[in-house]
């Protein structure tokens, strides 16, 4: 998967945790998509339960491959699309004083040429999230990104799709249906 971000534990004086660690996931989700060794826990075929999180979702339509990693919740792959998934999910870091464009910004600091296309906030699982639509490079490569973030329960979730502009059509239907049938869950021992 190429990635947005900068969501890690590496910090300057307005550096976020989550900021590097979402460019580290997306690199790592591109490395998992080559056939690198990676390995994720916590999913059960619909829901995810993560560090004080967890959520639904629909079952991936066929083609779509489930990527192993330890920097995201989760993450699917297209080979014939060449399109990534990847859900993310963070509590207690940002979930309530960082507004939603600030966040959605963050996970592009590191890519050059942005071109949004739709940028909006709609309803979402119960509360607003912060839909865009973008074209952007990271070193270089070109690639369209649906990025949905959404904050709920002190928790920050990131659902985003990407692919080569000349194929992002091909698998953003699956994409879509994922992000309708997206809803958090209460975690478990909550």
């Amino acid at each position: 998967m190429a990635a947005p971000s900068a969501r890690s534990g590496v910090r300057s004086h307005r550096t976020c945790p989550w900021q590097v660690t979402t460019l580290v996931a997306l690199v790592a989700l591109t490395l998992c998509g080559l056939g690198s060794a990676c390995a994720s826990t916590g999913f059960d075929g619909s829901v995810y339960r993560g560090e004080g999180f967890a959520f639904r979702i629909p079952p991936p339509p066929a083609g779509w491959t489930r990527l192993e990693t330890t920097d995201a919740a989760l993450a699917f792959r297209h080979e014939a699309h060449r399109g990534t998934v990847m859900i993310h999910g963070r509590c207690g870091f940002d979930g309530d004083d960082v507004p939603l464009s600030a966040l959605t910004a963050h996970l592009f600091l590191q890519f050059t040429e942005r071109q949004i296309e739709t940028q909006e906030v709609v309803p979402f699982d119960g509360r607003e999230a912060m839909h865009t639509v973008l074209d952007a490079k990271l070193d270089g490569v070109a690639m369209r990104y649906d990025v949905w973030v959404l904050k709920k329960d002190g928790c920050v979730y990131d659902l985003l799709s990407l692919a080569p502009s000349s194929s992002f059509a091909g698998g953003h239907d699956a994409f879509t249906a994922l992000v309708r049938g997206f809803a958090t869950v209460k975690p478990s021992g909550h």
